[in-house]
């Protein structure tokens, strides 16, 4: 009997065999008997069209986003995707893969754009893009995806302190933050990767110290030559502690972006200013000091030279050797 009650359900329950593969069984979710008949001819349909024309199973939203969550568990965003998906699950946990079209993708374009800006929104977006994607691409479960479009965005974001308002800041904060400060501005690295160094990554008889691949962005290890302001910050903090470098009373220290970081940047007047924009003060202090693209890329961990070509403007200098290659040529014209 393929529609069925059983004992410790209220619910129809539905039984089909199938031609490659095990029986199917599942509750139709409904105690009434006209509805869970309709549901088990659709599924009967479906699985007569899957078996005979070969037309592909419906795959859900829910299916695709455990199978996208297993392949990328390595992502250094997974966490951020996790949470972008639990918010997202309002809008695309109920439907099929199929279901999700641009009135869908609209409403979450709509409900994002309410609490977050344009940028943001953008990065849900992309999210939900890429998921559909790898299931028409490689997973080859749906034909076709809707085409969503991101907003324009406005070029990235930089903000550098003068040397100046520096030496004003590491004036005005406690010494456990400044020294992570000073340490982040000799070294370039992002604020996790120097709240979390230990001293199994440091070598201070070689002046070198290492980013570990699963601690760095783009997963791939990043070398650190210690110059001389890094190599005092870490000689200071000598005997804190036996496994992590920067400590506040004797505690591993957990985050940098303190209230007293906060209110020490307000008093002092320097506005829309981040921690990771200590990392945009080293590449601009090194540019203006002539440190070319190839080697700051190296620094800075970059695996791509687009990111560093932001700061191309800040060091013009290289080129006017290359301008001033015409002018024996020019002057003899003239």
């Amino acid at each position: 009997m393929s529609l069925f009650k059983r004992s410790d359900s209220p619910n129809w329950w539905i039984k089909l065999t199938t031609r490659s593969g095990p029986p199917i069984q599942r509750s139709t979710g409904t105690p009434d008997k006209l509805k869970a008949q309709e549901l088990h001819d659709k599924l009967k349909a479906s699985l007569w069209d899957q078996e005979r024309l070969g037309v592909k199973p419906e795959r859900s939203w829910r299916e695709a986003v455990v199978r996208w969550l297993e392949e990328t568990s390595e992502k250094a965003t997974h966490k951020n995707d996790k949470a972008k998906l639990i918010w997202l699950h309002p809008f695309l946990g109920d439907r099929n893969l199929g279901e999700i079209n641009l009135d869908v993708i609209d409403q979450i374009r709509s409900a994002r754009l309410k609490d977050v800006s344009k940028a943001t929104t953008n990065r849900y977006l992309a999210l939900v893009r890429a998921i559909l994607r790898r299931a028409r691409d490689e997973w080859e479960w749906i034909d076709k995806v809707p085409k969503v479009r991101l907003f324009k965005e406005t070029s990235s974001r930089e903000r550098s302190l003068t040397p100046e308002q520096a030496k004003l800041l590491l004036r005005e904060l406690p010494e456990h933050q400044r020294e992570m400060v000073l340490f982040s501005l000799a070294t370039g690295l992002r604020q996790s990767n120097v709240v979390k160094l230990e001293w199994g990554q440091v070598n201070l008889e070689l002046h070198h110290a290492w980013v570990l691949g699963w601690q760095s962005k783009n997963r791939h290890p990043i070398t650190v030559p210690l110059n001389d302001v890094a190599m005092g910050v870490l000689q200071r903090q000598i005997g804190k502690h036996p496994q992590r470098v920067f400590t506040n009373r004797g505690k591993p220290i957990a985050w940098a972006n303190t209230k007293k970081w906060r209110a020490t940047l307000k008093r002092l007047g320097i506005e829309d200013f981040r921690w990771h924009d200590l990392r945009h003060t080293w590449a601009t202090w090194q540019r203006q000091a002539g440190t070319p693209t190839h080697e700051l890329q190296k620094l800075g961990g970059w695996r791509s030279g687009v990111m560093v070509e932001r700061y191309a403007h800040l060091a013009p200098d290289h080129l006017a050797h290359a301008a001033a290659r015409l002018n024996t040529i020019l002057g003899a014209t003239l």
